[in-house]
């Protein structure tokens, strides 16, 4: 019974300081949409995880990964950055353009959060392999987007080492203890609430099509 303890304590403290957002609401985005939106950028394959820290107290709140593949995606299980016209199906944002890149990235970087972007490029069939694990996960239940992102990753050949974990400030210091790594710090001081950044995009991006 000790050990069933020890398991539930261990289940509830992922929970409270894994912090992972209120996943988004709304339907997938069928096939159809899916394969409209796919967008390919013409950099290296490469796998950025993105790790959400609080200002307050420098803890981890969120992770998420880019996967710039045949297609440049994010995977953002359990996130909360959502708009009508954002194309998502099974905690993957599909047509990551470098302004939807900007849009996402923007919108985690506030006055109560800034975000650790790690980069690392890799073999196209490493990338090719993230994308498919990722398409074929599926939704993640709240608290557990990083254990999403930690379990994906160590199933990449070069990721070996990473092992799964819940606390998005664990993965960060294991995935930057790889070799290649690159890293940058994004601070802001916007409002805490990102949707408000995710609307304004879609309005001005609206209002330029319209002009």
């Amino acid at each position: 019974m000790s050990s069933l303890r020890a398991l539930v304590a261990l289940c509830l403290a992922a929970l409270v300081l894994a912090g992972c957002a209120t996943p988004k609401s709304g339907p997938d985005a069928t096939p159809e949409a899916v394969a409209r939106a796919a967008y390919r950028h013409d950099g290296p394959p490469a796998i950025t995880l993105l790790t959400m820290v609080s200002n307050r107290d420098g803890g981890g709140a969120h992770s998420s990964m880019m996967i710039n593949a045949s297609q440049r995606v994010v995977f953002d299980p359990a996130g909360s950055v959502s708009h009508s016209r954002m194309v998502e199906r099974g905690d993957v944002i599909y047509g990551i353009t470098p302004e939807l890149e900007e849009l996402y990235e923007g919108a985690h970087a506030r006055e109560t959060y800034h975000v650790v972007i790690q980069r690392r490029e890799v073999p196209p069939e490493v990338a090719e392999k993230a994308l498919r694990l990722v398409m074929e996960n599926g939704t993640v239940s709240q608290a557990f987007c990083t254990q999403a992102n930690s379990r994906i990753l160590r199933q990449l050949p070069g990721f070996e080492t990473i092992r799964p974990t819940f606390y998005p400030s664990a993965l960060s210091k294991q995935f930057g203890a790889l070799p290649g790594v690159t890293t940058r710090t994004r601070y802001e001081t916007d409002g805490d609430d990102k949707s408000r950044a995710v609307d304004a995009y879609f309005e001005e991006s609206s209002e330029g099509a319209s002009g």
